[in-house]
């Protein structure tokens, strides 16, 4: 069994109920935060996981909604661990320059905790692991595959699929379809996949809004891949425009057209079990 955790549905744009991108994937004795939205260890705390208590965090691509709280993951693990142990992260090429800049931009906070308390001896240890394709973990069990996503201009982005015990689930951060996702998700028992309302979003008359439409799949599209790749579940987040109370059924209806699975969506928390 695989549990995953919507942390955060939410979209750049600031939301009293909903965090920003963040999902949470527990499998086997392994705990994965994929991506750091605003908010994104307040939504950890809900469900009882610590910044300590992280495997590793794994991230799509460099969009700010996408990594917000970097910063703060990095930051509360190295104060919260007591026993020195480096942050993996996983993420595109690039990753490590932004991580890079963000330790540098702590600098009188990390000379502040460094000289008031003894056993902080060093700027936190982070441990960036930059990827395209592959395997990037194989630890008791748990894998870790990479496969990049098509959500140009921002290049590039990555997909991870988690594996345990013959049960797969694939995180999809912003994407348009593209042959590499459908290959990373091929038989796998659920996709969670960032979705768009394009049939809400065409009707805004502001061009920024109309870019929004070229590289980000609609629910429809969302769907389709699930469909095309053989998913189990479905499982949408990252809601732009977020859905008004009571609306949620639209969705789901709109990818029942192209997808034969079970579609799920919720609230920031929601959790769904597969395997």
């Amino acid at each position: 069994m695989i549990e995953i955790v919507l942390l955060g549905t939410g979209s750049p744009l600031p939301a009293p109920d909903r965090a920003g991108p963040a999902t949470l994937v527990r499998a086997g004795g392994a705990t994965f935060l994929v991506d750091a939205g605003r908010g994104v260890l307040m939504r950890t705390a809900a469900v009882g996981v610590g910044a300590d208590r992280l495997t590793a965090l794994l991230v799509t691509h460099l969009h700010s909604d996408h990594i917000t709280d970097l910063g703060d993951v990095i930051t509360t693990r190295w104060v919260t661990t007591f026993t020195p142990t480096p942050l993996p992260v996983v993420g595109p090429v690039g990753t490590q320059r932004v991580v890079d800049r963000l330790i540098d931009s702590l600098g009188p906070d990390i000379h502040y905790r460094t000289s008031h308390h003894a056993d902080l001896d060093g700027p936190p240890p982070v441990e960036v692991q930059e990827a395209s394709d592959g395997v990037v973990y194989d630890v008791d069990g748990v894998v870790v595959r990479v496969a990049p996503t098509d959500h140009r201009p921002v290049e590039p982005t990555i997909a991870f699929r988690i594996e345990h015990d013959g049960v797969a689930v694939v995180v999809a951060g912003d994407t348009v379809p593209c042959s590499t996702l459908d290959e990373l998700c091929a038989g796998a028992n659920a996709l969670v996949h960032t979705a768009i309302r394009a049939d809400v979003l065409k009707n805004i008359p502001l061009q920024r809004m109309q870019d929004v439409l070229d590289y980000h799949s609609s629910v429809e599209q969302a769907a389709a891949t699930a469909e095309r790749a053989g998913v189990g579940t479905l499982v949408l987040t990252h809601y732009v425009p977020a859905p008004f109370p009571g609306t949620e059924q639209e969705w789901l209806d709109l990818a029942a057209t192209h997808f034969s699975g079970r579609v799920e969506m919720g609230p920031d928390l929601h959790r769904v079990e597969v395997g």
